[in-house]
């Protein structure tokens, strides 16, 4: 990633980095229904895929705050003149 990033260009990847954290926990939201229904095989790879998604939505969650803490720098040394 780029340092050179503007204010825009900061919100534009905090923004995008919480629609995919959504994305991740509806999708764990959904192996976690899946894995009530059906095999033991199944129910546990539905578990697994389950995990894998909430710890791409936490690693989503923690790049927005990332980005969005970057944007909120430049407007500040921006208002205070630097």
């Amino acid at each position: 990633m780029s340092e050179d990033k503007n204010v825009l260009e900061n919100l534009a990847d905090a923004a995008a980095a919480k629609i995919n954290e959504g994305v991740d926990r509806a999708s764990a939201a959904g192996h976690n229904v899946a894995s009530r229904d059906g095999n033991l095989l199944d129910n546990a790879a539905d578990k697994l895929h389950e995990g894998a998604d909430r710890a791409r939505a936490e690693a989503n969650n923690v790049d927005a705050r990332s980005s969005f803490d970057k944007a909120k720098d430049q407007i500040s040394d921006a208002l205070n003149g630097k």
